[in-house]
């Protein structure tokens, strides 16, 4: 084969790709291996196709394969940084972290990366050594101070205190490092005591997140008004049969406790924690449309409902390494196709989790969420409208699928857990297990902003929070109006 035929061929493969046409494109890319003695951008692009399929033990094989021709190309190191990570395969992961940390011995990058996935598997004492290392590096970089205090509480009299305090001083700290030094300081100044310090920090960070993010309720609400529309049907009957592995949804506002509730059911010996995938409402869109374009659910074929449950159990899989039992999903968005779950997946629940309105917006808007997502967080009174949105979302999903949505009270679990934790994993269709309330001893990777939390005990004292800052919490109050407080 000559050059240029290889180089027709690999392009055709690519095309196949795109288009989706995989057994095809990996036919033709396999014709290629041998004329090109096993091209590591051959190896790339099977490993591609291995995770469209949702086969993450493949995408791994082939991603070796390619870094063995090129090891040190860096998106195959990030590919496969990626792979392994659904995978839970930790050591994997950190050792190629250090191979991207050697490539680039100068940058602070891949030492954060990899000090952030160490935080994920609940390896803190070696984060905070990578973060402060790079602090002596580049000290006036606001984000670092913020995921070191993530990962750790912070005692009075800490030496970092005075740093982030003399730092906040600095009139020429940009907007963005100034932000996250907000979030950090706001964090310190609450776990050393000094709560009335606390949101003048959390101001000044939200004001500066919303003017990187601008948020416009409008356009959220008429997204979401459109996706009802567009599920409004006079049957919910689930057609087609059921998937394997078997999906568990949790949903609820952020910081509400889905974390918590992922856990209990994930530490059962027959689930497995997803996260937050995201991949119902992703799919969603790519086979039926945008909201305000989406293909009506009473429309839709049972063949074409199929092609939707297959694609997002495909990706489940790819993302957990889980062809059986129960995975946890606990996407924050999913309440937006209630309907569709529940015409389209057999088999799969609904769970639901409420908290104090008080408490819930106190620690959405202490936290800071990746720039652009969440983006009515900056605002105490948008988060009210927000949190009230989401409740009629999920009154309108019980008038129409009642038997199919289970709601649970965050305030209830922690303060009488066993009760409400058996009943929980009834709803996820699983027999009780002892293991439910020891979730906290999990080693499953933890992505999300309940880095600590997820690994102590269920505790009564995270209720009601919002009281010691009842006054700073007024415009959240006054916005809530009269709807009664849980």
């Amino acid at each position: 084969m000559t050059p240029q035929q290889i180089k027709t061929q690999f392009a055709r493969a690519l095309t196949q790709i795109e288009k989706g046409q995989l057994a095809p494109a990996e036919g033709t890319l396999k014709a290629l291996l041998l004329p090109t003695k096993g091209a590591a951008e051959i190896h790339f692009h099977l490993a591609r196709i291995a995770e469209a399929r949702g086969d993450t033990r493949a995408q791994i094989r082939e991603l070796q394969r390619a870094l063995e021709k090129k090891p040190a190309e860096k998106i195959l190191l990030h590919a496969a940084i990626e792979a392994h990570s659904r995978l839970g395969n930790t050591d994997a992961v950190l050792g190629l972290h250090d191979r991207l940390i050697a490539l680039e011995p100068q940058s602070y990058q891949p030492r954060g990366e990899k000090a952030v996935y160490l935080q994920h598997v609940g390896r803190f004492d070696e984060a905070e050594k990578i973060l402060r290392a790079l602090l002596k590096r580049v000290p006036r970089d606001g984000e670092i101070y913020r995921v070191l205090g993530s990962g750790r509480k912070m005692p009075k009299g800490d030496p970092l205190i005075e740093t982030m305090l003399g730092l906040w001083k600095d009139d020429q700290l940009p907007d963005a490092s100034r932000m996250h030094l907000g979030f950090a300081l706001a964090k310190a100044m609450e776990e050393i005591g000094e709560t009335g310090k606390v949101f003048g920090y959390l101001n000044k960070a939200n004001a500066l997140q919303r003017k990187l993010a601008p948020f416009d309720p409008e356009e959220r609400d008429a997204e979401w008004r459109a996706f009802l529309d567009a599920q409004e049907t006079d049957d919910y009957a689930t057609l087609g049969s059921e998937q394997s592995p078997r999906a568990v949804f949790v949903t609820g506002m952020p910081r509400s406790g889905t974390t918590l509730v992922e856990q209990i059911i994930a530490s059962h010996s027959e689930a497995h924690a997803g996260g937050e995938m995201g991949h119902a409402l992703k799919q969603a869109v790519m086979h039926f449309g945008p909201a305000h374009k989406m293909a009506p659910l009473a429309k839709l074929s049972s063949t074409k409902l199929g092609r939707w449950a297959e694609a997002y159990t495909r990706l489940v899989r790819r993302d957990t390494g889980q062809t059986g039992g129960v995975v946890t999903d606990k996407s924050i968005q999913t309440h937006m196709v209630f309907g569709l779950i529940a015409r389209g997946l057999p088999g799969a629940r609904l769970i639901v989790v409420h908290r104090d309105p008080r408490d819930t917006a106190l620690s959405i808007y202490k936290n800071h969420f990746k720039l652009g997502t969440h983006r009515y967080a900056t605002d105490l009174a948008d988060i009210a409208d927000a949190i009230k949105m989401f409740r009629r979302s999920v009154a309108h999903w019980k008038a129409r699928i009642p038997d199919r949505i289970h709601e649970v009270r965050y305030d209830d679990l922690v303060a009488d857990p066993d009760p409400n934790a058996r009943a929980l994993v009834d709803a996820a269709g699983l027999e009780w297990e002892d293991a439910c309330l020891n979730f906290h001893t999990s080693k499953q990777n933890v992505k999300t902003l309940s880095l600590m939390q997820v690994r102590q005990p269920i505790h009564a004292g995270r209720r009601e929070a919002w009281r010691k800052y009842e006054t700073e919490l007024a415009p959240f109050i006054e916005a809530w109006g009269d709807e009664p407080w849980d």
